[in-house]
């Protein structure tokens, strides 16, 4: 029987609905959610993801602003800019579109914005933060909330199961792995970390009860790599050509879906699966954020 499809997008609705909801709230009390996001460059692809961003803003009541600058852009205007937004009252959260165009540091960037409005939470402070569950208030980054509250909102709760994660970025893999292996609720979970210099991945996957493929390789897991009944997430996000499209290619994941799915319990599909929750946590932090920078006052 093929497994369950978790649609990403109709979670994600869910969540904005409840972002929409707090935002309202916040409203009645004068406040206005603000973000501002950083596009440097044309990379088509950042601009469309900027895009739904600010649309998905848009959607809940959330201000945002979006700065674009050239590709030529020097890294001390780059620094300075985000310099001025920390200070600017109207946005409580920043966030740049990654990755930047060649020659700029990004490790830079990323220390110059304010913790508080470090809305992806890879500022150093808040990746440590998160490292030792402080507290409620620990901006977790989009992308491995997204994946939590996809487990959760669908019933495979983490806790207690054998967590395998394919994937060692700061993006996704160490957040995560370190996110769902706290003594915490929706979390519980015994978790492996897995990555490209992982010798016989197979052996590893075939043991999770839930699999998340954050490899960056189009389609690495494959049926013969998955435990039958076993959870599959996939974070992967890979254009591959296909002259039938009219882009000429197609995006597919980090896993086989057409073929995982006949072994699978449940998986995730792409596009369509994690990328819409991924957006939608964005949303939930910088609420979060705004109701922070209220309550200091």
């Amino acid at each position: 029987m093929p497994a369950q499809i978790i649609d990403g997008n109709a979670l994600a609705q869910e969540v904005r609905h409840e972002v929409a909801v707090r935002v309202r709230d916040l409203a009645a009390r004068g406040i206005t959610p603000g973000l501002a996001v950083i596009l440097v460059g044309d990379n088509p692809a950042s601009a469309a993801y900027v895009r739904g961003k600010v649309r998905a803003c848009a959607e809940v009541g959330i201000f945002s602003e979006t700065i674009h600058l050239s590709a030529a852009t020097s890294q001390e205007r780059l620094l300075g800019l985000v310099a001025e937004l920390n200070q600017d009252p109207r946005f409580h959260a920043l966030l740049p579109q990654l990755p930047l165009p060649p020659g700029l540091d990004t490790q830079a960037l990323i220390r110059a914005i304010d913790p508080e409005k470090d809305v992806d939470g890879l500022h150093p402070y808040n990746l440590g933060r998160l490292l030792i569950g402080d507290g409620e208030g620990v901006i977790v980054p989009c992308t491995p909330a997204g994946v939590q509250q996809m487990l959760l909102r669908t019933g495979h709760s983490p806790a207690g199961r054998h967590v395998v994660i394919c994937g060692r970025s700061t993006l996704v893999g160490k957040p995560l792995a370190v996110l769902l292996g706290h003594k915490a609720p929706g979390a519980n979970a015994t978790v492996t970390l897995c990555h490209t210099g992982t010798r016989d991945l197979g052996h590893f996957t075939r043991q999770a009860d839930i699999l998340v493929a954050a490899i960056g390789r189009p389609q690495t897991i494959t049926a013969e790599m998955v435990r039958p009944g076993a959870v599959v997430i996939d974070v992967g996000i890979n254009p591959v050509p296909d002259p039938s499209r009219k882009s000429g290619h197609r995006l597919v994941g980090d896993v086989d879906f057409a073929a995982v799915r006949e072994v699978a319990g449940a998986i995730s599909p792409v596009p369509g699966g994690v990328g819409p929750m991924t957006v939608a946590m964005l949303l939930v932090n910088t609420a979060h954020a705004a109701a922070r920078a209220a309550a200091r006052g």
